[in-house]
């Protein structure tokens, strides 16, 4: 596809420096961009390189100026890249349909829009909504409902009752409402603890590939909206999540925790169960955290504990040995003066 710089531009609510009827074939980084690419600077070392590249535009913020490049001037880089790449990457179009090697309960309601690939099985009283997609091997459990916009990537497995919202995406291999980790301890043997909730997603959620979201042992496990969910990430029984919190990948939390809207946690931490992290909070990578967190709090280590306390610690270990052989000196300096016996200026008598 065909743009302008003047159209992108456009799109992008930009100021054109430069020609803006330059045309723009396709979109890359400026190491790799092409005759008629469109690229992108932030920092004045990569804009060196995309100006002495074969691209044809560069979207820029601040003020750079070129005499070599036409130039589209925003005012953040990467959220202009975010919006303009869909149109030169547009996405798979799937034809509305369903095909023949898939199953369907009778009793599922499927709109005439909707797409459903090879060997996916569609339980009994499933709504699924208008252009949403199955791309294949997918199982949807009985009395699911999936909103509109949905694109479930392939062996995606949805248990029973889940709630899906409208635009949510959902990488291969997640499973979402599968039993939470519940036992209780009777006669000698660990008893089943019947799993009977749900999972409810709500609009514009992504989910990565390969991610277990469980689903309430009485009750919900509920994520919210705008909420972006990493690959391998778990999520436990009743666990809440706010509306638009970014969640890395291998994070792990453990029951009942809630989270405010607008959290961050980073990759590799685990959380325990029945905290609360207020609104704003942030877990550095790595962590563990074992207390609630309040508004806006950020915290890293294990324990995890505010990040200003943790990084004087860190440093306080890196000077450790330091610390010892001067400890070590000291000790031998001591012992030095022991072994003279005496009082300390008998020497000079």
């Amino acid at each position: 596809m065909t743009f302008t710089v003047s159209q992108v531009a456009e799109q992008l609510r930009g100021e054109v420096l430069g020609d803006g009827d330059v045309e723009l074939t396709g979109f890359a980084s400026a190491d790799r961009a092409r005759n008629g690419d469109l690229t992108f600077a932030e920092k004045d070392t990569y804009f060196a390189a995309a100006e002495q590249s074969p691209a044809a535009a560069i979207i820029v913020s601040g003020e750079f100026t070129s005499a070599k490049k036409a130039l589209i001037r925003v005012p953040n880089t990467r959220v202009a890249v975010a919006r303009v790449l869909p149109a030169f990457f547009p996405q798979d179009q799937h034809q509305p349909g369903i095909h023949p090697s898939a199953t369907i309960a009778p009793s599922a309601r499927i709109d005439p829009t909707a797409h459903i690939g090879p060997n996916c099985a569609v339980g009994a009283h499933v709504r699924l909504g208008a252009r949403s997609v199955l791309m294949g091997g997918n199982h949807i459990g009985r009395d699911t409902q999936i909103g509109d916009d949905c694109c479930l990537y392939p062996n995606v497995v949805i248990y029973a009752q889940s709630q899906i919202g409208h635009r949510v995406t959902i990488h291969a291999g997640t499973a979402i409402g599968s039993d939470g980790y519940g036992y209780v301890f009777d006669e000698g043997r660990h008893r089943k603890m019947l799993q009977v909730g749900n999972v409810i997603i709500h609009d514009d959620v992504e989910i990565g590939a390969n991610a277990a979201i469980d689903r309430g042992a009485l009750g919900a496990t509920v994520i919210g909206q705008g909420t972006k969910i990493d690959n391998l990430v778990h999520m436990a029984h009743n666990v809440t999540v706010g509306r638009h919190c970014l969640i890395m990948g291998q994070v792990g939390f453990a029951g009942s925790t809630r989270l405010g809207d607008y959290c961050v946690i980073a990759s590799q931490s685990g959380i325990a169960g029945h905290l609360t992290l207020g609104n704003q909070a942030t877990v550095g990578a790595k962590s563990g955290v074992m207390r609630d967190i309040p508004d806006k709090g950020t915290v890293l280590g294990i324990p995890a504990a505010p990040d200003k306390q943790t990084k004087r610690q860190m440093i306080a270990l890196q000077q450790l040995p330091e610390l010892i052989r001067r400890t070590r000196e000291l000790e031998k300096q001591v012992a030095q003066l022991q072994g003279c016996g005496g009082p300390p200026d008998a020497h000079y008598a």
